[in-house]
C-alpha cells in the first residue's frame, strides 16, 4: 500500500495503474511488436517540475564527454578495413549525474525504488524479478545535451532500457531509430544496411515523446541516436537501469569511461 501511496504522488495514476495486469500485458504485446513503448504523461506535472528543478540545480556537478565509439560499442577490427563500417567512428557528447549525485528524497529514487514500478517493468520486458546495481553510480543516470551534444548511432549492449524525458530542447535532439537492424545472437551485423543509414541511403524513424513520457526501449538489435541538441535549453533525460541479477555492478572501466570515476 505504501508503495501505491508514493506513485500517486509522482505518476498519473488514474491513467497507468501498474498494479493491472491486463495493462501491463498489452504494454508488453506493444514493446515486443514494436520493439518500443511510450506511456506519455507517466508523470504528474508537479513531479515534472519538481525534477526539472532537481535537475538543473545538478547540472554543474555532471561530467562531461566527448567520446569515440563504432555502432556496434567494439573496439577496432583489424580482420576489416579501417574504412569498414564496422571501423568507422562515430562522435558522442554528453553530461552525466549519477545515482550517488541525486538526493536520497528524490522522486525519481522513490519512483526507481518502488516495488509496484519495478514489478511492472519486469513484466513488460519478461523478466522475473529487477535489481539495483550494486554500484553506486549507475542505476539512475541523470543525461544532459547542450547546443550541439548529441547520441550518436549505436546498438545497446543490454537487453532494454528504461528512460524518462524531463525536458525537449527548443530543436534538435530527435529520437531516431531503425527496429531489428541486426541479429546479435546470430552474429549478423548487417554491414550493408548499417553503412547505408550512415550514408543517408536508408531513412530512420522518428520517436516523437514529450517531456513527462516513459519509453521502455529495445536497443540491441535496434539502432539508433539522439540528434544534435539546437538552441540553449538542455535536452534533459533520465535512464533507469535495472539487472535480472542481485549484485551486479557497472565493470570498472565503464565506469571510468562514462562517469570519470569510480565511487
Amino acid at each position: 500500500m505504501e508503495n501505491i501511496m508514493e506513485l500517486s504522488e509522482i505518476i498519473n495514476q488514474k491513467v497507468y495503474n501498474l498494479s493491472d495486469i491486463d495493462f501491463a500485458q498489452r504494454c508488453k504485446i506493444d514493446l515486443d511488436q514494436n520493439g518500443v513503448l511510450t506511456l506519455s504523461n507517466f508523470l504528474n506535472a508537479n513531479t515534472l517540475k519538481e525534477l526539472v528543478v532537481e535537475a538543473e540545480d545538478a547540472a554543474s556537478q555532471a561530467y562531461y564527454t566527448n567520446s569515440t565509439h563504432n555502432v556496434y560499442l567494439t573496439k577496432i577490427d583489424n580482420k576489416f578495413a579501417i574504412d569498414h563500417v564496422i571501423n568507422k567512428q562515430l562522435v558522442s557528447s554528453k553530461g552525466c549525474i549519477c545515482t550517488d549525485q541525486i538526493k536520497s528524497t528524490s522522486k525519481l529514487k522513490t519512483l526507481y525504488s518502488s516495488n509496484t514500478f519495478k514489478s511492472f517493468i519486469a513484466a513488460v520486458v519478461g523478466e522475473t524479478s529487477l535489481f539495483p546495481y550494486d554500484d553506486p553510480l549507475s542505476s539512475i543516470n541523470v543525461h544532459y545535451a547542450g547546443q550541439g551534444q548529441e547520441l550518436n548511432w549505436h546498438f545497446d549492449n543490454s537487453e532494454f532500457a528504461i528512460t524518462l524525458l524531463l525536458q525537449s530542447p527548443i530543436g534538435g535532439g530527435e529520437f531516431q531509430y531503425l527496429k531489428d537492424f541486426r541479429n546479435a545472437d546470430k552474429n549478423e551485423m548487417n554491414f550493408e544496411g548499417v553503412d547505408k543509414l550512415l550514408t543517408g541511403s536508408i531513412a530512420p524513424r522518428i520517436l516523437t515523446m514529450e517531456p513527462g513520457t516513459l519509453v521502455l526501449f529495445r536497443g540491441r538489435n535496434s539502432i539508433h541516436r539522439v540528434t544534435p541538441t539546437i538552441g540553449d535549453t538542455k535536452r534533459i533525460l533520465v535512464v533507469l537501469a535495472y539487472n535480472s541479477e542481485p549484485r551486479i555492478a557497472l565493470s570498472e572501466s565503464a565506469r571510468k569511461t562514462f562517469y570519470g570515476r569510480l565511487s
